[in-house]
């Protein structure tokens, strides 16, 4: 599906915040006028933050595209509970300093049995490219993927939630070399992080988060008293 791009930002300088910032809300033009066949309500983003927290979820639901706020319904307010409990912070001082993307950026629909649809491989890649630029533009330090597709679009491969969850990584997500500390989805109809081994490791991925630089310095966070450890296996990924 053909598009309008917004001009690619010269990396080989220093770029302003306000240019960074105009980049940004080009591309989250782009956004909102993207449509998918099969593909229900308008494409939701968060606001043009320039952080170096990138947090990617997999695709609006219903609530969201009718509000037109990512995580905006009941998974919204586990996910930010859990953050609270990592940053200090609460949903909107959360909001106001992390970019919060998606795998795909308009709901896909219901499954005739009623669930929420999984996107397409296809779907997915029509919508890699927004991600692609908002990297680019962001060169984020910190990427907080939420949910099995999008840890399989960060990690480049599909992995056991009990292998990711708990764990950090260093690796190159769309060319830059960051840290990525999976998150399971907030789902409510998902029991995975409600018992064991999820509950562990969820609390354990929450203290990685707490631990790192990149949240430190977002919101002013002290070093905890008992550090998490970084993991032993570092590994490198596309």
């Amino acid at each position: 599906m053909a598009r309008r791009l917004a001009p690619r930002l010269p990396v080989a300088q220093r770029v302003s915040s306000r240019d960074r910032r105009a980049a940004l809300e080009a591309v989250q033009e782009e956004i909102r006028a993207f449509t998918l066949p099969g593909f229900q309500g308008a494409p939701v983003h968060g606001p043009p933050v320039l952080s170096r927290i990138f947090l990617v979820g997999q695709a609006p639901g219903p609530h969201e595209a009718r509000l037109g706020r990512p995580f905006a319904w009941t998974a919204g307010k586990t996910l930010f509970r859990w953050l609270a409990e990592a940053t200090g912070a609460d949903e909107e001082t959360v909001r106001a300093r992390v970019y919060i993307a998606a795998v795909v950026r308009c709901f896909p629909g219901k499954t005739t049995a009623g669930g929420d649809r999984l996107p397409s491989p296809d779907e997915v890649a029509a919508c890699r490219g927004f991600i692609e630029r908002e990297v680019e533009i962001l060169r984020p330090r910190l990427v907080i993927p939420v949910g099995r597709l999008a840890i399989a679009e960060v990690l480049g491969e599909e992995r056991p939630l009990a292998e990711v969850v708990g764990t950090a990584r260093r690796l190159r997500y769309h060319g830059l070399l960051v840290d990525a500390i999976p998150l399971p989805h907030p789902s409510g109809a998902s029991t995975w992080f409600k018992m064991e081994p999820g509950r562990t490791l969820l609390a354990r991925a929450l203290r990685l988060l707490a631990a790192h630089p990149e949240v430190q310095r977002t919101f002013d966070r002290p070093l905890p008293a008992s550090r998490a450890s970084r993991p032993a296996s570092r590994r490198a990924a596309r």
